[in-house]
């Protein structure tokens, strides 16, 4: 398994520290991965076994990309801090460099790490998160400038409401960058992980197989200028923002 350098909590620090642990993500971090085959993990998919999901994380942080289940499609992730592995990712996708990719956070603490959130959009985060949502926010200084949107400086913010990701995300200690199981090409995204692992095979190191997936895609809600408007209608219900707003 890959491994990569841990970082323990200082006993009794607060969130300074935890500003501190994500500051060097707005540079480019140096990994070299070694080539692996891709693996397929088997995960119960709401009691996920601690075991899996520390090799899962073990290949994030030495660079690799994996397909992981959400409450809405499957996803290619990877984190934050790789540049290399963010390359990886857009490739597999197809994906052009000013393409919005999504930070997938652990909680709205994290999210406020990344994002900026006023009162209007915390109004409409607490209401909806987690859940299928992927919202568009005003980046901070502490987004890389690799996830962003160049010139509006935005960023795409999800929490998803899933036990295996909840899992992954709490044990890997930072956002994931994300994106939806649609391989370059294709002309759907993939619902089966067994099919991901053969699609994608020696080019990703791990799939977490949690069943079959959603083929529906998250809903993608703008909170850049106060009232929300609705890019993408997915799989999250958008008469909750006709009935708030």
């Amino acid at each position: 398994m890959c491994g990569g350098a841990s970082i323990t909590r200082p006993a009794g620090a607060g969130w300074q520290w935890r500003r501190q642990r994500f500051a060097p993500y707005t540079r480019a971090a140096s990994f070299t991965a070694r080539a692996c085959m891709t693996r397929l993990l088997s995960i119960h998919p709401s009691h996920p076994q601690a075991r899996l999901i520390a090799q899962c994380v073990d290949c994030l942080k030495d660079s690799g990309v994996i397909v992981y289940p959400t409450d809405s499609a499957y996803a290619l992730g990877c984190c934050i801090s790789s540049q290399r592995a963010i390359d990886e990712l857009r490739r597999l996708r197809g994906l052009r460099k000013n393409h919005l990719l999504t930070l997938l956070c652990a909680d709205l603490s994290v999210v406020s790490l990344f994002a900026r959130v006023d009162n209007e959009a915390f109004k409409w985060l607490k209401s909806c998160v987690p859940g299928p949502y992927t919202f568009v926010l005003r980046a901070t200084g502490a987004t890389p400038r690799r996830v962003r949107h160049e010139r509006r400086r935005t960023v795409g913010i999800r929490v998803p409401d899933n036990v295996v990701t909840a899992a992954l995300l709490a044990a890997l200690d930072e956002p994931l960058i994300s994106t939806t199981l649609k391989p370059a090409g294709a002309d759907r995204a993939l619902t089966d992980p067994r099919e991901a692992a053969r699609v994608l095979k020696g080019r990703i190191g791990l799939v977490l197989d949690a069943g079959e997936g959603s083929a529906e895609a998250t809903t993608v809600v703008d909170l850049t200028e106060g009232l929300p408007s609705v890019l993408r209608p997915g799989l999250g219900d958008t008469a909750v923002f006709e009935y708030m707003s």
